[in-house]
């Protein structure tokens, strides 16, 4: 799709698509460069104010992902015009605002359509310095990696809409898709240039990101299954076939760069495939200062799972011991 994309050239882009990068990047000074990225979906849970939460997050993750710091954004929101789905829509609406409140974020407008499937999502515009931008690219074999967020967000979203749980069993999964990567990049920025990349880990599944960082990077890597940490529930759902069509695709573009060792069972493939929604963020950080890095997370909350390690291989390539 994107080869239809027109290619850009200009000195003040930073970072546009052309590297699969999270955010694009826009000089606007020599200290300052302005981050802007979008993305909007339909509800992966039934209570729209927390459906509105969810989609800020997730948005704004991007920026985190950059290591900038939120300045304003403009709603998107396609629904249906009906009375009854428009209160459902104010309840979207202030969930959104709520979790922009807590970043900083300023909504300024946006723009609406009619449409028989909602769905919602911000514009979302930061800023940082643009020697300071986080990127996926610069991973260096030697460097650990280290996971924010546990895995599982799509396959407990898929069991709900297949009426295999009910909405508490969410509990665990909306805090972490409610929760703001803010803290996560924060603790990065403290290391300076022990993180060597960053990325965050959405629709693509943790495999799909960490191979987009490492083809960047030209280097390969090692993860460990055992120091994945899952949310509850998620492999006996995945074991009874609640799989996003996502997490499927996701899996069978993996295997062309994945080699997993033969005991992995099919249900933890596709965790480490499953499409998130507001994931946590995959830092490459230099080996010696990992254990600086998990301590700073800790310190803020934030999940701190080092999960492998970037090695010298055939760029992009993923063993899965």
């Amino acid at each position: 799709m994107l080869r239809h994309v027109p290619a850009v050239s200009d000195p003040r882009v930073l970072v546009d698509a052309a590297t699969r990068d999270d955010a694009a990047v826009f000089q606007v000074a020599l200290d300052r460069a302005l981050v802007a990225t979008v993305d909007f979906f339909s509800p992966i849970v039934d209570e729209p104010f927390t459906f509105g939460r969810i989609a800020a997050a997730n948005a704004l993750s991007d920026l985190y992902a950059m290591g900038a710091k939120p300045l304003f954004g403009l709603n998107l929101v396609a629904w249906p015009r009906a009375p009854e789905m428009l209160e459902l829509l104010g309840d979207t609406l202030a969930g959104g605002a709520a979790v922009a409140r807590e970043a900083g974020l300023l909504i300024l407008g946006g723009h609406s359509i009619d449409d028989a499937e909602p769905k919602y999502g911000l514009v979302a515009v930061g800023e940082v310095h643009p020697d300071r931008i986080l990127t996926i690219r610069g991973a260096r074999p030697g460097d650990a990696l280290v996971l924010t967020k546990p895995l599982g967000t799509g396959i407990l979203s898929t069991a709900l809409k297949r009426d295999l749980i009910a909405e508490p069993a969410m509990a665990e999964a909306v805090r972490w898709m409610t929760t703001l990567n803010r803290d996560a990049m924060e603790a990065a920025l403290t290391l300076g240039d022990a993180v060597h990349a960053c990325t965050d880990v959405t629709g693509f599944g943790l495999l799909g990101h960490l191979n987009n960082m490492l083809v960047a990077s030209g280097a390969a890597a090692r993860i460990r299954w055992r120091s994945i940490r899952l949310l509850p529930g998620t492999m006996e759902l995945a074991q009874r076939g609640a799989v996003p069509g996502g997490t499927a695709r996701n899996l069978e573009t993996a295997k062309g760069y994945t080699r997993f060792d033969p005991s992995l069972p099919e249900p933890a493939r596709l965790l480490l495939a499953d499409a998130q929604t507001s994931g946590g963020l995959l830092l490459a950080v230099d080996g010696a200062a990992a254990g600086q890095l998990t301590a700073e997370l800790g310190a803020r909350g934030a999940g701190n799972a080092v999960i492998g390690e970037v090695i010298e291989a055939g760029a992009g390539m993923i063993e899965v011991e």
